[in-house]
């Protein structure tokens, strides 16, 4: 084999080396922050990228929205009470260039921010409204994390607190309240029934002490009641409003 011939085939290949290294395709979701002798030339994409063999360097970054699982942190609350709290937060990369050249590794950087912001935030909010107002301290670790990450070309949108691990002996105080609380609503709601069953009565007394004829007609209503069940004896109240015509002409 003739050595030029050679040569020129190492050439022709080194060429077709350098010349796919420096083709890059970037997806729709991608953008390539390109480096150039160590100078940030700023981000490409997508699409067909072309760099400089040997100078350019490039650096992929997803624009995707990321789920960042922020696992259960020790958290004493302001009213001395110890629960383990795990959160999850949505971010996305809005300035690919601040995210490669502002922070080391933004992936870690906001996990770390997340854990101590979540230890922070809910150190300062006692147990009922941790429980009770959870939207409230959503939206404010969100505000928060999402300040503090600007800087780095990061938007925060969402933070969601997944989980509150209580203690056993928290969860047994907490069902003992929820017991007597559920008990002192019974006996409210009987007294108030009782109540308003007594006014209805003292209201049908009055009714009925103006007409002793409706009284009588009630006794016979009560007897209509007393016969339908199959009772072998039957005591019926006779009033003394009857038996009174009676007791004046045998005085007589």
């Amino acid at each position: 084999m003739d050595p030029a011939s050679s040569i020129i085939g190492i050439i022709v290949l080194f060429l077709i080396l350098i010349l796919a290294s420096a083709i890059r395709v970037l997806r729709e979701y991608e953008r390539g922050v390109i480096f150039r002798l160590g100078r940030l030339v700023g981000s490409k994409g997508p699409g067909l990228i072309l760099l400089i063999p040997i100078v350019d360097r490039m650096v992929k970054v997803s624009l995707r929205t990321i789920v960042l699982d922020v696992p259960a942190q020790d958290v004493i609350t302001r009213d001395n009470v110890s629960v383990k709290v795990s959160a999850v937060v949505y971010f996305r990369v809005l300035d690919s260039s601040k995210a490669i050249v502002e922070v080391e590794n933004f992936l870690f950087a906001t996990s770390q921010l997340s854990q101590t912001t979540l230890r922070s935030i809910l150190g300062q909010s006692e147990l009922d409204e941790l429980l009770a107002e959870r939207d409230k301290i959503n939206k404010q670790l969100q505000e928060i994390i999402d300040m503090q990450t600007e800087p780095w070309g990061i938007k925060v949108s969402l933070v969601e607190v997944k989980h509150i691990d209580l203690p056993q002996e928290m969860q047994r105080a907490m069902a003992k309240q929820a017991e007597a609380e559920r008990e002192r609503r019974a006996k409210v709601i009987a007294a108030e029934g009782e109540f308003q069953a007594s006014q209805k009565l003292a209201d049908a007394a009055k009714v009925l002490s103006t007409d002793p004829a409706a009284l009588q007609l009630r006794y016979l209503q009560t007897l209509t009641i007393v016969a339908a069940e199959n009772n072998s004896t039957t005591l019926f109240p006779i009033p003394i409003d009857l038996m009174k015509p009676f007791l004046e002409r045998m005085s007589k």
